[in-house]
């Protein structure tokens, strides 16, 4: 349900007006002297409806949500080779130490080695990200 034009708005309202019309004008939709004049317009607006005015001739597609905070994606837990994204670091944050106790309880340095296996077996190799870098460099003509 939208707002009554009347309602106040505050330094938020703002900041996310000021956000949209950026986009508006990165999409070529304002020239630079339509952005200056709307932008005075957002800062000096007191009401939704003066923010509103800003916005008529414009798109509803970006400004749809204007007024309402931006609906933020929630989070998806991704589970890398059956731990959970939580254990993970709490798991790499302990090897170190461990480690270190093991290294002065037996007097052998291989524990060291534990900690990048932990990375290897908890993170994997990456590859994909391998990959990305591989493609870039062969359309820039590197081998």
């Amino acid at each position: 349900m939208a707002e009554p034009p009347e309602i106040r708005i505050g330094t938020l309202d703002r900041e996310q007006a000021l956000h949209l019309l950026g986009e508006h004008f990165s999409a070529g939709r304002l020239s630079v002297a339509e952005f200056d004049e709307r932008s005075g317009q957002i800062t000096t607006a007191a009401t939704r409806g003066e923010l509103d005015r800003v916005f008529d001739d414009l798109p509803a597609s970006t400004a749809q949500n204007f007024g309402r905070a931006p609906a933020e994606p929630k989070p998806t837990p991704v589970e890398r080779h059956g731990f959970h994204p939580d254990w993970t670091g709490r798991i790499i944050a302990v090897i170190p130490i461990l480690a270190v106790i093991l290294f002065f309880v037996t007097g052998s340095w291989l524990w060291f080695l534990a900690i990048p296996a932990a990375g290897v077996l908890l993170f994997g190799t990456n590859h994909e990200r391998h990959g990305r870098r591989d493609r870039r460099d062969r359309r820039r003509g590197r081998n």
